[in-house]
């Protein structure tokens, strides 16, 4: 699990090459819903060479009202709580995943980033406040993660951080498909 300090992940030189390695290896696919990150994620794993194989896509929800037009995060929930919240990870991270299903087969794992870049706080959460949402199967969860640094350092940290989860998430469960 990513630390809740904000330090910088420990993963190696290229975290997006390994994790796109571990997928392709397990016949994984991956789709990503961004916030704050606004596509940075997506954009470091298909910096890396075969990506194709394994992402399906991203969806950058910038605007709270798309995280229930596009990803189907429950209205009431972003009403009552705004877009910074461990819940709207989660559900986030579970729409993507059926958002940008090919042929009708959803995702394999869904990776979704919110939360506060700043240079202002947002929905009465702290500059430095992050949930990623992490899915697989049937099992979602969020990972609340408090970073510091300007808005672009804690954009990249996320990144790391997102990465970090589902290289953590591939090498816990040892994730096999079945070939």
């Amino acid at each position: 699990m990513p630390d809740p300090s904000g330090a910088e992940p420990t993963s190696g030189p290229d975290a997006a090459a390994a994790l796109v390695a571990a997928l392709t290896a397990r016949h994984l696919t991956i789709a990503v819903a961004e916030s704050l990150t606004g596509g940075l994620l997506v954009a470091e794993l298909v910096r890396i060479p075969g990506a194709s194989v394994v992402v399906a896509g991203g969806v950058v929800a910038y605007q709270t009202p798309l995280k229930h037009t596009l990803l189907g995060v429950d209205a009431l929930l972003l009403a009552e709580h705004g877009a910074v919240h461990p819940e709207v990870a989660r559900q986030m991270a579970t729409g993507v995943r059926t958002a940008l299903a090919i042929d009708g087969r959803p995702a394999d794992i869904g990776i979704s980033t919110t939360g506060v870049a700043g240079p202002d706080e947002q929905d009465g959460q702290s500059v430095g406040t992050v949930y990623l949402g992490v899915s697989f199967g049937d099992r979602v969860r969020a990972i609340a993660i408090s970073l510091t640094g300007d808005r672009a350092a804690i954009r990249m940290q996320t990144v790391a951080h997102a990465i970090e989860a589902v290289c953590q998430l591939i090498e816990s469960t040892k994730l096999q498909i079945a070939e």
